[in-house]
């Protein structure tokens, strides 16, 4: 048997015994197990039907290939000999793409996740283009599917938003988002200009998978918390309670503030769920570079401060530079149509991880 059957196989026995255990009325009644395993049992489901046509390809080869050795009659071999050509045909291409539903998957990727953007170099414009790019974002995750809370805010001067922070649930969010961390650059003529002339200005984005108790152990004596009154748009409440939180973490010196909610409960819940999430990004980061070490990634390097991707509005371009990708439906792009760019991204970051693998 080959080694990509023999794979496959394991994880058709997996397949069956998960089938078996979702229907377990030990396993029903604990909920947080029986999701767990019902999200397993669907990716498992892909997985077995790819193993039953590729078994299927293996089995008819071998079949056409000992009635080749036997048959004497001529049209008999003919046939054989057409059926193996069809069959050599289509092997490597399914072969490959088992190769790359074999790449372990990213444990965070099924995760929510928090997006943060800050502007960057370019005053007023930098603002603006934040609120653009949430603007796009959100208008993605409607498309998705997937909800969003705003945690945080504190606008422009003119406008747009200084930064914006926010919670994003549903399917797979981090597994989508999390290749848009690093320095998203803009190139346009501002609205503020009157000259007509193009400036660059430049915003940072953070995805962090949202963390759980269970991945970090946060402990509140660690943790110094005050309360301000809100500022910005948001109603009479505003400035009337201090329901507006800041907590940091002494240890680290990670400050997070929520202002967004209407309560002070609320606000920090939220706080709490963000600083531990970006607790969790600090270990998953140093994780990161000792992985890093031994085999440089080039799609998502962690790296903050990394220009990844450039919108240039005279010439209608989106450029993502990790990848040497440019698509030219930027005003598609920016009302959310933003698959293809993460597609591409998955695709250069798995091809990667099969060739640390081969290596």
């Amino acid at each position: 048997m080959n080694d990509l059957l023999q794979k496959l196989e394991a994880i058709h026995y997996r397949f069956i015994e998960v089938g078996k255990l979702i229907v377990d009325p030990d396993i029903i009644s604990d909920m947080t197990r029986y999701v767990k395993l019902s999200q397993e049992y669907k990716e498992l489901d892909d997985m077995d039907k790819v193993y039953k046509k590729y078994k299927d390809i293996i089995e008819n080869l071998e079949s056409a290939k000992a009635l080749l050795a036997e048959e004497k009659d001529p049209e008999m071999r003919e046939m054989a000999k057409e059926e193996i050509d069809e069959l050599e045909a289509i092997r490597p291409e399914m072969e490959e793409e088992i190769k790359f539903m074999l790449i372990p998957k990213d444990p965070e990727d099924d995760k929510n996740a928090i997006l943060e953007l800050r502007a960057g170099t370019g005053g007023d414009e930098a603002c603006i283009f934040v609120e653009d790019i949430f603007r796009m974002y959100t208008m993605f995750f409607k498309e998705k599917g997937w909800s969003y809370e705003i945690i945080n805010s504190s606008e422009g001067t003119t406008k747009g938003f200084k930064e914006i922070s926010l919670e994003i649930v549903g399917a797979s969010i981090y597994g989508n988002m999390k290749f848009e961390s690093g320095v998203h650059r803009v190139q346009r003529v501002p609205e503020t200009e009157s000259q007509g002339r193009v400036h660059t200005s430049a915003i940072t984005v953070a995805v962090l998978p949202e963390a759980e108790e269970v991945d970090v152990e946060l402990n509140m004596t660690d943790v110094k918390r005050d309360t301000f009154r809100a500022s910005g748009a948001g109603g009479q409440h505003v400035n009337k309670t201090e329901s507006a939180i800041r907590l940091t973490h002494l240890p680290t010196g990670l400050v997070v503030e929520c202002q967004d909610g209407r309560s002070q409960h609320k606000n920090l819940e939220k706080a709490i769920s963000v600083l531990r999430s970006r607790l969790y990004q600090m270990e998953l980061d140093r994780l990161h570079e000792e992985r890093s070490a031994h085999r440089k990634t080039l799609v998502s390097t962690g790296d903050r401060s990394a220009k990844i991707r450039t919108y240039n509005y005279p010439q209608g371009r989106i450029t993502d530079h990790r990848i040497g990708k440019t698509m030219y439906n930027l005003s598609a792009f920016m009302n959310g149509d933003m698959q293809e760019m993460i597609d591409a991204l998955k695709m250069a970051e798995n091809a990667e991880k099969l060739k640390g693998e081969t290596a």
